[in-house]
């Protein structure tokens, strides 16, 4: 059972990083260029946290390095998001 739950947060959070992309591709065909949402942040913060815990749990440093990494880049975008929208 225990190890049945933690396959389930290791796919759901894989679910939500490869959902940023989806994400990523329909935002830009209705707008007809390449942008990036802000939900693409929101969703690769929290598909990578799901994934830095499964990784911690699994054991794997060179999967908690990736994530954790990635982590620190998608709180900064999300930070500079905000003070770009708090300027206008």
């Amino acid at each position: 059972m225990k190890e049945n739950l933690w396959l389930v947060v290791g796919f759901a959070g894989q679910l939500l990083f490869s959902a940023r992309f989806l994400l990523q591709w329909l935002a830009s065909e209705k707008a007809k260029q390449s942008i990036v949402p802000k939900a693409f942040w929101y969703f690769s913060l929290g598909g990578s946290t799901l994934l830095l815990v499964y990784a911690v749990y699994r054991q794997d440093p060179v999967f908690m390095v990736g994530q954790g990494a990635g982590l620190a880049i998608y709180l900064r975008n999300l930070q500079l998001i905000k003070a770009h929208e708090s300027r206008n």
